[in-house]
């Protein structure tokens, strides 16, 4: 796949959720929701400030995101449907806590 996000933006895999609940029962496919769970593919270069100069993206390729409900552009590359989001629409990183170390 040749596509690089610009500027502030990303591309998402969403990652499917399991078909059963904890206890056991199976959810059919008419009951499912869009995952909001993804696995960032591309990343574009940063946004930049009123100086013109470019501010760090925090997202990385392949970090595991959660995002909101209805985020960005759905796409369809090399016959894979993906995601175009802006940064500011991923709530967080999912992923281990890093805990910092008491002095």
């Amino acid at each position: 796949m040749a596509f690089t996000p610009l500027h502030d933006r990303v591309l998402v895999r969403r990652i499917e959720s399991d078909e059963k609940t904890a206890g056991g029962l199976i959810i059919p496919d008419t009951a499912k929701e869009k995952p909001a769970e993804g696995l960032v593919v591309a990343v574009g270069a940063g946004a930049r400030d009123d100086d013109g100069k470019r501010i760090p993206m925090d997202i990385r390729e392949g970090d595991r995101i959660l995002f909101g409900k209805w985020p960005g552009t759905e796409i369809k590359i090399d016959g894979e449907e993906l995601l175009i989001m802006k940064e500011s629409d991923i709530l967080g990183i999912l992923g281990e806590a890093k805990v910092a170390k008491a002095a």
